[in-house]
């Protein structure tokens, strides 16, 4: 699924990713830990092509259909949530009304609601923004630090969630400080001094 091989990025002379090398397969449910700063959004940016690294190579799968949580996703502040929807999913001609409404109920946000994303809470915006990352059925989806902000019953909802989607072969990442041990994870690892280490200690 993704192939990365010696890739450095650095900003202002600050190395962030140094030389590192990661192997994702089909079907993986991985959790990546690391401290503030130690690169973990900005390797997701790479992968989405939204940041360029300064040298290495990365191979993505032809069948990836990335869906990505990376920091803070932009919503039309002025708009409401369905239709903030919408027009995500038909920038790519997915929207599927159904699906996404099923993701609405499960984290008990209100598809039809006329409040507008501007007016949303902290755990609000970030559900949106998990639904946003998955609505398409996309089979390859980075999460990063994806139940900041969310009640315990939401983590629950989410954890269900990731798993029903790794029993359904999608290939998942999620960067986080929280590990969360309902979540069926395979592989875990360490995002340290610019390099990625499996974590044997989980």
């Amino acid at each position: 699924m993704l192939k990365i091989k010696n890739l450095s990025k650095s900003f202002r002379h600050v190395d962030v990713l140094k030389q590192l090398s990661f192997q994702v397969e089909k079907g993986d449910l991985i959790y990546i830990h690391g401290i503030n700063g130690s690169g973990k959004s900005t390797l997701f940016k790479i992968i989405c092509d939204i940041l360029q690294a300064d040298s290495g190579t990365i191979e993505l799968s032809k069948q990836a259909h990335i869906g990505a949580l990376i920091e803070n996703p932009g919503f039309l502040e002025n708009e409401i949530l369905s239709y903030n929807l919408h027009f995500l999913a038909s920038l790519k001609n997915q929207y599927n009304e159904e699906q996404i409404q099923n993701l609405c109920t499960l984290f008990q946000l209100d598809f039809n609601s006329r409040i507008k994303m501007k007016n949303y809470s902290l755990g609000m915006r970030q559900k949106a923004s998990i639904i946003q990352a998955l609505m398409e059925n996309q089979n390859f989806i980075l999460l990063d630090e994806p139940t900041r902000g969310l009640d315990k019953e939401s983590v629950k909802i989410f954890c269900q969630i990731i798993n029903q989607l790794h029993n359904d072969g999608k290939t998942i990442i999620i960067a986080a400080h929280e590990f969360l041990s309902d979540i069926h994870y395979n592989k875990i690892y360490q995002l340290v001094d610019g390099h990625l280490y499996e974590d044997k200690d989980f």
